[in-house]
């Protein structure tokens, strides 16, 4: 028998809120780890219920959290506000990279 599915309005709320509001959590960038604290749920979970037909409103998330974590890294990585070793490791995960 399967578990119930924590999914719900609430989660959806909260979901757009992490994302609009992730520093509000303590997060420098959204994640989708980061994500899965505050719902407390699995990352897995998260993965599965993106690509849900049947949880449109969830669908997509993982990918609008990552394009919002690579501005957000572009953004203080070329102020200086973030440590350029530790951007340039995260950016690395969005296929930038320094090889000509």
């Amino acid at each position: 028998m399967a578990r119930p599915t924590k999914y719900g309005l609430e989660i959806v709320t909260k979901t757009q809120h992490y994302l609009d509001n992730y520093a509000e959590y303590g997060h420098k960038i959204p994640s989708s780890a980061g994500l899965a604290l505050v719902l407390g749920l699995s990352r897995e979970t998260l993965r599965l219920w993106s690509k849900d037909e049947d949880k449109k409103e969830f669908s997509g998330i993982l990918d609008r959290i990552n394009k919002k974590q690579e501005c957000v890294l572009l953004d203080n990585g070329l102020t200086g506000k973030f440590n350029s070793a530790i951007t340039k490791l995260v950016l690395g995960k969005h296929g930038y990279h320094d090889r000509p």
